[in-house]
């Protein structure tokens, strides 16, 4: 298992990068949605690895990504500082620590003080539900580290204080009330993933999603469905989008229940270096549930 210390944390990450011989590919980074883990981009990532070199890794609190007891403190200057003005081997600015949250804009500053541990200077991205969040926040910030990237299952909603107090509500139990056994009642995982998809999909994966889903760290778990639903991303979102200096796809599945697909072609509509796809029959993980249309869009694009 390889990990990385990124603002405090040991991250999770990997490389799939085919058999090809050449040593001067591009990268891709792939980001993981609410309660995932890079486990369910590795076949999209292994299909295209002979044309880019790609790097999967576990979100903060995510995935193999564990949180440590106590509170995290990471150096508070920028990350496009800090590449200015690397730090000696080891140390950090300790006096400058500030505990990190889970607010969208926290886990774009965690990409890019990846990308600086790793030494990737330029990239595409392809991030999927909330990972695009994340994306298309660091893409803003960071826009002279990505050539181009793809949102899969993004977009824009209204804020409606009623039905997201209900969501936070909903959100909160679930989290709270995540028993390992659950992995032991037969056909538990297809019940799991049963809203997510349009398209069955193998056991192997459906189990993988109900697993990282109970590994995924209580307080980041709860945070995140705080901060990416919620009035403040309503409000800042669509100017996020419209934001957008890079070429970018947004993908979204014909019957995708949690971000709709009029979500999706709502936000590529805020400006003119977005496209928009629909890939049919498939809902919120169509690089699962139709792969090869989705890889054939995608790679259209790049």
């Amino acid at each position: 298992m390889v990990k990385i210390k990124v603002r405090g944390v040991e991250h999770y990450y990997e490389w799939v990068k085919g058999d090809s011989a050449a040593s001067s590919k591009p990268v891709m980074v792939f980001v993981h949605g609410w309660a995932g883990s890079d486990r369910y981009w590795e076949s999209t990532a292994r299909a295209i690895a002979e044309k880019f070199d790609c790097l999967l890794y576990d979100m903060r609190g995510f995935g193999r990504s564990r949180l440590p007891e106590q509170p995290v403190g990471v150096w508070s200057m920028p990350i496009a500082a800090a590449r200015r003005q690397p730090c000696p081997s080891g140390q950090e600015h300790a006096e400058d620590a500030v505990e990190i949250g889970y607010e969208m804009e926290e886990y774009a500053e965690d990409l890019a003080a990846l990308l600086d541990a790793l030494q990737l200077e330029r990239v595409y991205i392809n991030a999927h539900s909330m990972g695009a969040s994340v994306a298309v926040l660091f893409i803003n910030r960071y826009p002279e580290l990505v050539e181009k990237a793809i949102f899969t299952c993004s977009g824009i909603f209204e804020y409606d204080e009623k039905s997201f107090t209900a969501f936070h509500r909903f959100g909160g139990y679930v989290v709270k009330f995540r028993p390992k056994w659950l992995t032991q009642i037969p056909l538990m995982d297809k019940m799991f993933m049963a809203r997510f998809l349009y398209r069955a999909i193998p056991s192997a994966q459906s189990r993988a999603f109900l697993e990282d889903f109970l590994l995924a760290d209580y307080d980041a778990a709860l945070g995140t469905i705080y901060t990416s639903v919620s009035k403040h991303a309503a409000e800042f979102m669509p100017q996020e989008f419209a934001n957008l200096s890079v070429p970018c796809l947004l993908v979204s599945g014909e019957y995708d229940k949690i971000i709709p697909a009029i979500m999706g072609k709502k936000a590529a509509e805020l400006n003119d270096l977005v496209e928009f796809a629909m890939i049919p029959n498939t809902a919120h993980f169509p690089m699962l549930e139709s792969a090869d249309t989705y890889l054939q869009r995608v790679l259209e694009f790049l």
